[in-house]
């Protein structure tokens, strides 16, 4: 397959690229600067792409974006993360509509911030909306493909959780801490993660890039925890204590309530129902396996 992929330089993106380049597939990627050889430009900030750059792949990933948590939330960087996702998904979505020669599949980034915070309710894709602003971001994130889908592109919108990476995400901001024997839950610890190891993330993507599966798909482990089982196991994978809770007003002086409570002090109990009624094999459906495999 010819794939073409935005963000390809992120976290989720450059194990994608690697695992398809891997397995005999073309990868494309998107990118700002001036293009090497298998990269196209595009500056979603200005409406720069050629629709006709797209014809011939058999499938675009969008991952781009502005970091949910690399920033305080200000009300500035808050319209950024907002308008880098709209803006690059609808951009993406209109150039695949009008271009000659369609891609077949557009598989489109979101999270599992769309279903807001949760009371340990059970969350799947039939669950409605949430509220604030990672819900009215990831409505509206998904709303941008609209163009792609009413051209007859089979459309999926990835809803992904915490992605587990010792290299990358929020596990590598939390590995210093426990390594020294000082880290713990966050909070009251009754807050569910809906986690997913970065090979399945990998491995649900490439694996959708064929299935028959079009809407909302949750990209979580089958088994999601609340923060106070996180905190052990994680502690319990690299052999050191994991007693000292973590108090909410360091975290929100440091990152900000808002930014901080939507991170770390809520939670959604979220289910990947679409993968596994499709078929989809996890690797790493427990957190203890899938710790132990990223951080071997």
């Amino acid at each position: 397959m010819r794939v073409v992929i935005s963000g390809a330089s992120g976290l989720i993106g450059s194990a994608l690229s690697s695992h398809l380049e891997t397995n005999g597939h073309q990868v494309v990627k998107l990118v700002r600067r001036p293009p090497a050889h298998g990269e196209l430009r595009w500056d979603p900030s200005i409406g720069e792409l050629s629709a006709e750059s797209l014809a011939g792949a058999d499938a675009v990933v969008h991952l781009a974006g502005a970091g949910i948590g690399d920033h305080r939330w200000t009300d500035s960087y808050k319209a950024e993360i907002l308008d880098s996702r709209v803006r690059s998904t609808t951009l993406l979505a209109e150039a695949i509509a009008s271009c000659s020669q369609r891609p077949g599949v557009f598989l489109s980034g979101s999270a599992i911030g769309y279903y807001g915070a949760s009371d340990g309710r059970e969350l799947d894709e039939q669950s409605p909306a949430g509220s604030g602003f990672l819900a009215d971001v990831c409505v509206q994130w998904e709303a941008g493909t609209a163009a792609a889908e009413a051209a007859g592109v089979r459309v999926a919108h990835l809803r992904t959780g915490i992605v587990l990476a010792k290299h990358g995400g929020a596990l590598k901001k939390m590995l210093p801490l426990f390594k020294l024997g000082v880290g713990g839950r966050f909070g009251k610890g009754d807050q569910w993660q809906s986690w997913i190891s970065l090979p399945d993330e990998v491995g649900a993507i490439s694996y959708l890039l064929t299935a028959a599966v079009t809407g909302a798909v949750n990209l979580t482990a089958p088994e999601p925890v609340d923060a106070a089982e996180f905190a052990r196991t994680l502690g319990a994978v690299l052999h050191r204590p994991a007693k000292v809770p973590v108090p909410s007003f360091g975290p929100k002086l440091l990152l900000g309530s808002e930014l901080a409570d939507s991170l770390l002090f809520t939670g959604q109990r979220v289910l990947p129902r679409v993968l596994q009624s499709s078929g989809y094999q996890f690797r790493h459906a427990t957190i203890d396996t899938a710790l132990r495999a990223v951080l071997a």
